[in-house]
């Protein structure tokens, strides 16, 4: 049975509508047409009887879905414009694909073999479009995944992309997107998008996907705000369970009490665009409830997974740019690190878990523990910090880099910085199994040579070069002795042995 449309009402789950009505443009629109709040609203019509989306519908729909769903990490006229192009904005706008041998769908002209891609692989669960496609002809479900695919097309390959590539690789495929046949599309693209009302530039970005949150990214959240019609609830970004640990905390239970929440109805803070974030204080919490519960016995401060939300995402809860949540774990790191790697206190069903304050800061300290043992090293705070920033495998170990000095600074919103360092050098020299190398400050401590001693030949205290390691092993029947040698800062070699 074909599907049709006569109202909202019918395409629209009723909290959407709300929102909708939310919306001054929107409402005002409707209320001059002669619409009422309570009753059913018509769908407006063209000359040939079809259904479609007005441009303030239209863009009230992708700022909501961008706002629930993506953080502001996309250009709500990009949605808009590419509506235009591919279906006039109807909802029930269909297109045979000769070539690919199938039929886009939807105010987005989406394949649907496209938005189980998504769901299956890239876990954009919000709405379960398998088994029942015609669901993809919903405004809010098409552009979803709409939105979804043009975030894919921005970090193709991880590189950032153009928005120009983007736009052409909707239209034509990656492989099309830099061919003569897209060109006219996104030519077109941008008459369309320079004619909306209230465009928004973007205008020395690389990519609109990133445009907005790149504006911010060097300032903190403003101060706390609570808008009205903006909400975003902590009861629906935590379980209860979780709710209930931060309540139990008196500093954050007198945060919350003195902004006037109550039990079961928690507002996040948000800053002059209406963007959600955490408070220094929840953000501490969360990470306090996390490791305390679950890597109690793993030596991470609460202050470095701080510090590290900080850098990555100024605390705001839907993250910032590509990377999602207060920590920055997309969708397949959390699945790897809970199906291969037993990290299961949190199980992520979708990709929108990852901006739940206690998913993202559960699985960000799993990402941690694992880059603390990358490869099977013991590694440096200096690298396991720029590895969780960079990747592991963009770590220059020579070289701190100004991430280190990015994370130090933001550390200091919890911690003396001073005492951390100490803390670092201590771990540097217990991870040397006391040998009495300190791997921070690269100084080999005199000390008696004995059995099951450490000694450093012609004792004192000498600066050694680091980087210059070998090992020698040797046994005979009476005993075993580890030796480590590094050069020295002239020609002499200093040895530190250790009996066992």
């Amino acid at each position: 049975m074909a599907v049709s449309y006569k109202y909202w009402d019918d395409c629209v789950d009723p909290h959407d509508l709300e929102e909708l009505w939310s919306s001054p443009y929107v409402a005002a629109e409707w209320l001059d047409v002669g619409e009422t709040k309570g009753q059913k609203v018509h769908l407006s019509r063209d000359p040939d009887g079809n259904a479609y989306l007005t441009q303030t519908e239209m863009k009230a729909v992708a700022e909501i879905i961008i706002r629930r769903h993506f953080g502001s990490q996309i250009d709500p006229d990009m949605i808009c414009a590419i509506a235009d192009l591919q279906s006039d904005r109807q909802p029930l706008a269909t297109r045979y694909d000769k070539k690919a041998k199938s039929t886009s769908v939807g105010i987005m002209q989406l394949f649907p073999k496209t938005a189980d891609w998504l769901a299956c692989d890239l876990g954009y669960h919000s709405y379960d479009v398998q088994g029942d496609h015609d669901l993809l002809f919903k405004p809010f479900v098409n552009v979803y995944f709409g939105a979804a695919y043009l975030k894919w097309l921005a970090k193709f390959e991880n590189k950032e992309r153009s928005e120009e590539f983007i736009i052409r690789a909707y239209k034509g495929g990656t492989k099309k997107a830099t061919h003569k046949s897209t060109l006219p599309y996104w030519q077109r693209y941008r008459l369309v998008k320079e004619s909306l009302p209230s465009r928004k530039s973007f205008e020395g970005h690389p990519s609109p996907i990133h445009g907005s949150a790149s504006k911010t990214h060097h300032a903190a959240p403003s101060a706390p705000s609570h808008n009205a019609g903006h909400h975003v609830y902590w009861d629906v970004r935590a379980s209860p369970e979780d709710m209930e640990e931060m309540w139990n905390r008196h500093d954050v239970s007198k945060e919350w009490t003195k902004t006037g929440e109550k039990k079961g109805k928690v507002r996040f803070s948000i800053d002059e665009k209406k963007r959600p974030y955490l408070s220094r204080v929840e953000l501490k919490a969360v990470a306090d409830i996390i490791l305390t519960k679950h890597f109690s016995t793993k030596p991470i401060k609460p202050s470095v997974l701080c510090a590290l939300a900080e850098v990555i995402s100024l605390r705001f809860l839907n993250g910032v740019g590509p990377r999602a949540g207060i920590m920055g774990i997309d969708y397949s790191t959390a699945s790897w690190l809970y199906n291969e790697m037993g990290f299961r206190a949190y199980n992520p069903n979708q990709g929108d878990d990852l901006c739940k304050p206690f998913f993202s800061m559960y699985f960000g300290a799993a990402y941690l523990v694992w880059l603390a043992e990358y490869e099977g090293s013991s590694r440096t705070p200096e690298f396991v910090v720029q590895a969780y920033i960079l990747g592991p495998k963009n770590v220059n170990p020579q070289d701190s880099g100004p991430q280190w000095l990015k994370f130090e600074q933001a550390l200091s919103h919890y911690e003396d910085v001073k005492k951390f360092r100490e803390y670092v050098k201590k771990l540097g020299t217990e991870k040397m199994g006391g040998m009495g190398v300190d791997l921070r400050s690269g100084v080999c401590r005199g000390g008696k040579r004995g059995k099951k001693g450490v000694g450093c030949r012609e004792g004192g205290s000498r600066k050694m070069k680091m980087g210059f390691f070998f090992f020698f092993l040797s046994s005979s029947s009476s005993f075993s002795s580890f030796f480590l040698g590094c050069r020295g800062g002239g020609r002499r070699t200093w040895v530190v042995f250790f009996y066992i």
